[in-house]
């Protein structure tokens, strides 16, 4: 809806410019062929390209609100460089024939040139068109960020400048130097030149893709900002019509989940669009290797970078000097044992590469049951089996008691679930002990249970 009402707001601008463009040049051409002010023919000339001006700007502004299509991926915003380009080609042109007919006046000197009051009364009005129409294009033109309005508020302010000069050369006809005219004509021009030199200028930037440095370094500044960006790669920006498109590479810890590194990504694009509400942001994330990434961060990534699941029971010794790795690896079921080694030994190799003083390095490989497969719950079954668990578990030292035990069965062998409750004065490195020594109990007895996962709770 927003999108809509800009988009509304830039054509009634640009319908209304045309509107005053066709008036003043009506207006400037009868009383300059009525005066056979040169000064005031200029006038004309110059307002019958804003009046050109206005009309592409009005198709520029339309065309280049069109959204993206199949041959367009970018959309259409181009065309208000466009269109600017050829405004400035137009008053280029215009520009070479005044300066081309006022010296020919000035050596030929027979011209004659009347100082009317109608020639006064219709610079003055052009004047008060001028001011209102390049104020309320420019507040539009800044709004919507268009170059498109924004070169026709410069041909509105342009005329303001050059409509003083006629009434000035205009003065002098009236106080008897005709010459004064030619004078103003070219003073017109060469203003016109420079104003269209400026215009050209950005607007052949804007055609090549150059992209302000300030914007750039604002651009840049914000996704510094943000947190979890750890480098700014690259920033490479384009701007089309009032939009601009930012390509950004980012550099994020390898060790952050992937959800994070999205929200982080989607701070970075917000950012961007907080600078230039027009911005369509792309953001590359690459994975970063921090100093203080630990040893047991490296592990993981090398065990992730395989394809496999973060590894578990990792613990890392230190014992002379050298490091002593181990923990357990999951494979997906099917994987042979051949090739669950090999995959092994490749992580190793990796973990003495990347760590330096590596003593020894224990993979533990087990299968991975993805927790879709379908288990039978035995628990109201294996009341016999119930009770005995719950009975060695209890047992152990460390443990006030246990329940909520489930049962799975899986063919032949049996996954077990149940809550312990120990001591809440002891330090999780206590109850982490506690809970494997009851499931290694548990393992060492009941040779026919796969898998044990105990939950501990504080004791009341």
């Amino acid at each position: 809806m927003e999108h809509l009402l800009a988009n509304r707001e830039k054509r009634r601008i640009a319908l209304t410019s045309v509107g005053a463009a066709v008036f003043l040049t009506l207006f400037k051409l009868i009383v300059g062929l009525q005066t056979n002010s040169l000064g005031l023919l200029s006038e004309a000339a110059h307002s019958g390209l804003d009046l050109m001006a206005a009309i592409i700007t009005y198709f520029a502004v339309t065309i280049a609100d069109k959204p993206a299509d199949e041959d367009h991926q970018y959309g259409h915003g181009k065309v208000e460089n466009i269109s600017a380009f050829v405004e400035t080609l137009l008053l280029v042109a215009t520009c070479v024939w005044i300066i081309w007919e006022a010296i020919d006046r000035m050596t030929s000197q027979t011209h004659h040139v009347e100082a009317s009051v109608w020639a006064f009364v219709v610079m003055g009005i052009s004047i008060v068109v001028d001011i209102s129409r390049s104020r309320a294009l420019y507040r539009v033109a800044r709004k919507h960020h268009s170059q498109a309005l924004e070169a026709d508020a410069l041909h509105f302010s342009s005329d303001i400048w050059s409509s003083l000069t006629v009434i000035a050369g205009l003065g002098f006809v009236a106080l008897g130097y005709p010459v004064f005219d030619s004078v103003a004509a070219i003073a017109v021009a060469l203003l016109v030149l420079f104003v269209s030199y400026r215009l050209g200028r950005r607007t052949i930037d804007a055609l090549m893709d150059r992209t302000p440095k300030e914007l750039r370094a604002r651009i840049e500044s914000a996704v510094r900002s943000i947190d979890g960006v750890e480098e700014l790669r690259s920033v490479r920006i384009r701007p089309s019509g009032p939009k601009i498109f930012v390509d950004a590479t980012i550099a994020i810890r390898r060790t952050v989940p992937f959800q994070r590194a999205h929200a982080i990504m989607d701070a970075v694009e917000e950012a961007v669009q907080v600078v230039h509400p027009y911005a369509d942001v792309v953001v590359h994330g690459e994975p970063f290797i921090s100093n203080d990434e630990t040893i047991i961060d490296k592990i993981r990534m090398i065990v992730v970078n395989k394809g496999l699941r973060a590894p578990h029971n990792l613990e890392v010794h230190v014992t002379e000097g050298q490091y002593f790795i181990d923990f357990d690896v999951e494979y997906q079921r099917g994987k042979s044992f051949p090739e669950a080694h090999e995959i092994a030994s490749e992580i190793e190799e990796e973990i003495r590469r990347e760590i330096g003083g590596v003593g020894k390095v224990t993979i533990h490989m087990e299968e991975y049951h993805a927790s879709e497969q379908v288990l039978a719950n035995v628990t109201d079954s294996e009341l016999r089996f119930s009770k005995e668990i719950l009975a060695l578990a209890a047992s152990r030292e460390g443990v006030n008691g246990c329940r909520d035990l489930v049962i799975l069965r899986e063919g032949e062998m049996f996954n077990l679930t149940l809550t312990c409750e120990i001591d809440g004065r002891r330090t999780l490195g206590d109850v982490h002990r506690v809970i494997s020594d009851v499931e290694g109990e548990i393992h060492r007895r009941f040779r026919m249970v796969r898998r044990v996962m105990i939950h501990a709770e504080p004791a009341p």
